[in-house]
């Protein structure tokens, strides 16, 4: 049955849109029992492979239509599916008519691969897709199929970018079906907003939808619930009119690892209305100057892996010792700490060109789990401030936090939820835990054809870049060209710098070149290419190989550290070999990298003490995928301490009455 979730009328009191309710223990218990069964079910595409022979039957029948005809059919099939959305034939029929239309406009009907994907994200699962499969195509099949039912859809990027490009690709498709799409990036004015929300289809960046979301929060936490009742009762909509969306009914969420977990681990937060003063930004200075004379182990600890940092009882005794005389802002032995350790966060955990850039006397926060600059966020709590003094920029002044929300608690609202990406077979019971999700693997429309071309671990990080550049040059000379992946800015400069001196032609790409991004990947496949790309060219961008390059191993990715996510290092990998085509990857990493240098420093020191080796190699291999897996767990903790929290905030807001 097709069973779309049904348009849900405006309450006169809230937004459409799910209660997700704060669970007991019987029934936290119950659902990891049954997520135990559902999972394993939903790992196998096989449960949506009998929908396939009456879609593509269908789709047969279609295809023998003139234009005259099937636009007459698609009026006619959309009133049946509004008022019949439960016959049998609807969900087959909906997706048929969807993938005739694609291939009508731009000669692309989907493959059967895709279709299993449509299937598992309309049903309310992560599809995961290997890369290169062409989940763009494929999320058309249940975004157009919920919005020709009268369900508003909203498809989720990870960035204003791919949000555009896809809204742009896809725009014909949804045409042909009588369907309005809408696109919101952060370049698109408030006013045009409410605008592009209210058409069938609309594709936006994860944050801005989150954010808009929470701005109409702000407007309707104003309200008297009972005062917008009566107003509509007397047909008056003035409050409706100023809210931006329309609810949250179906989403499909692009990259869901990405959107759903990883930028998951702190929650968003709008501010406003903030006023700064010169003994303000005095005080912030005296915090960076009484830090600077800190020393880390007798003063304080750092954990880099759980970015965390304790100060020791000598430590307290300094900071206090030394902030004495400072006049009343640091009056209060609290303050006095969290000033003097705020600092010291700022100085050992922050790093330029790692996790923030300088750019025109501005520091640009790195999204960690994109490599891409976000200029209009900033850190709470007096730390960008402090960062902005430590780089020597002007300071901008600290707002007022007047709403905050995590990804957890927003995606659970949502009356449906699918999604697709590359990577998430890893985190699945996450998934299911925190949103209900189960993963269905989906088996890639050719083989593939990816070959491991083995791994290096060197002792220092130069002799890292001179093996590097040593392989980038023998794959230069017969044309192959080579992705090479960097953790970090200061990473893909370090080893483009390398490369210019062994005068090897080059193109980099970073969170200094964002806007050349989707130009810079789309020409990493062709003959003689060499990119250089922080971990943001893993997602979204197709690569496309050029001719003649088949014939010499295809696209060779290497990657010169592991990040601790495995997730991110699949997807580098997963750039190479997509859809049948030939490709290679390769390790060549040090023991200086920071996943050791940050996490088990006395282990790697140990490690350099052997030769080069198999086994040096296979010891230090072992210890980075320990580290990874030890931050994954620190990541999903996290995850689910703020998911706790946001349930306590629930249970507040339930108790006064209200709800978010």
């Amino acid at each position: 049955m097709f069973s779309p979730p049904r348009r849900m009328a405006r309450s006169p009191i809230e937004r459409p849109q799910r209660r997700p309710q704060r669970d007991g223990l019987l029934h936290r218990t119950a659902h990891a029992l049954h997520g135990m069964v559902a999972r394993p079910l939903a790992l196998t595409p096989a449960r949506y492979r009998r929908f396939l022979p009456a879609i593509l039957e269908e789709g047969a029948r279609l295809e023998r239509l003139s234009d005259a005809e099937f636009s007459a059919h698609v009026r006619a099939f959309r009133e049946k599916l509004v008022a019949h959305a439960d016959a049998p034939d609807a969900l087959t029929g909906a997706f048929a008519l969807v993938r005739e239309a694609a291939g009508r406009v731009l000669g692309m009907h989907h493959f059967e691969s895709q279709i299993l994907g449509g299937l598992a994200i309309y049903h309310g699962t992560i599809a995961e897709m290997r890369t290169g499969e062409g989940k763009t195509l494929t999320a058309t099949l249940p975004a157009a199929a919920a919005a020709l039912a009268g369900v508003p859809v909203h498809v989720l990027t990870v960035n204003d970018y791919l949000a555009q490009r896809d809204a742009e690709l896809m725009t014909p498709v949804y045409h042909l079906l009588g369907l309005t799409v809408g696109c919101v990036v952060r370049q698109t004015p408030a006013p045009d907003r409410r605008a592009q929300y209210a058409r069938d289809v609309v594709y936006c960046a994860n944050k801005e939808l989150v954010f808009d979301y929470m701005r109409d929060g702000l407007l309707l936490s104003g309200a008297d619930p009972l005062q917008l009742h009566a107003q509509r009762l007397k047909g008056r909509r003035f409050m409706d009119d100023s809210l931006m969306m329309r609810g949250l009914h179906f989403a499909i969420v692009d990259e869901a690892d990405s959107v759903l977990l990883d930028e998951a681990r702190t929650p968003l937060v709008v501010s406003g209305g903030g006023h700064g003063n010169i003994q303000e930004e005095a005080v912030l200075a005296q915090a960076l100057q009484i830090a600077r004379s800190l020393k880390e182990g007798a003063d304080y600890t750092v954990e880099k892996l759980a970015r965390r940092l304790d100060l020791t009882r000598d430590g307290e005794w300094r900071i206090m010792d030394l902030s004495e005389n400072l006049g009343p802002a640091w009056t209060g032995r609290m303050r006095r700490l969290e000033l003097g350790r705020q600092a010291l966060v700022a100085l050992t955990l922050f790093d330029r060109d790692s996790h923030y850039l300088v750019r025109d006397g501005k520091v640009i926060i790195i999204d960690e789990n994109t490599g891409r600059p976000m200029p209009d966020r900033n850190w709470e709590q007096g730390l960008h401030q402090l960062i902005e003094l430590k780089e020597g920029v002007p300071i901008t002044h600290p707002n007022e936090t007047l709403s905050r929300l995590s990804f957890q608690r927003f995606f659970r609202h949502y009356h449906h939820l699918g999604g697709m990406t590359g990577t998430a077979g890893e985190v699945a019971g996450e998934m299911w835990s925190t949103y209900d999700l189960p993963v269905t693997r989906i088996p890639t429309h050719r083989p593939a054809r990816l070959e491991d071309r083995g791994a290096q671990v060197l002792r220092t990080i130069e002799d890292k870049w001179s093996r590097v550049a040593e392989r980038v040059s023998a794959l230069h000379s017969r044309a192959q060209p080579v992705l090479i992946g960097t953790r970090t800015v200061g990473a893909s400069e370090a080893l483009s710098a390398v490369l210019t001196r062994a005068r090897l032609p080059h193109q980099v790409l970073n969170a200094r070149q964002d806007k050349d991004e989707a130009d810079i990947v789309a020409r990493a496949g062709e003959l003689h290419a060499i990119t250089i790309a922080t971990n943001m060219a893993g997602r979204g961008t197709d690569i496309k190989l050029g001719k003649g390059v088949e014939e010499r191993g295809g696209l060779r990715v290497i990657l010169t550290e592991l990040h601790e996510s495995e997730r991110l290092d699949r997807q580098l990998i997963g750039r190479a070999a997509r859809q049948g085509d030939r490709g290679e990857y390769e390790i060549i990493v040090s023991l200086e990298d920071q996943i050791l240098s940050n996490n088990a420093p006395r282990a790697a020191r140990l490690l350099m003490g052997l030769d080069e080796s198999d086994l040096r190699t296979a010891l230090a291999l072992r210890l980075m995928r320990l580290q990874q897996w030890r931050a994954g767990r620190h990541f999903a903790a996290r995850r689910f301490e703020l998911l706790q929290s946001d349930e306590q905030d629930l249970d507040t807001l339930a108790f006064a009455g209200r709800y978010a």
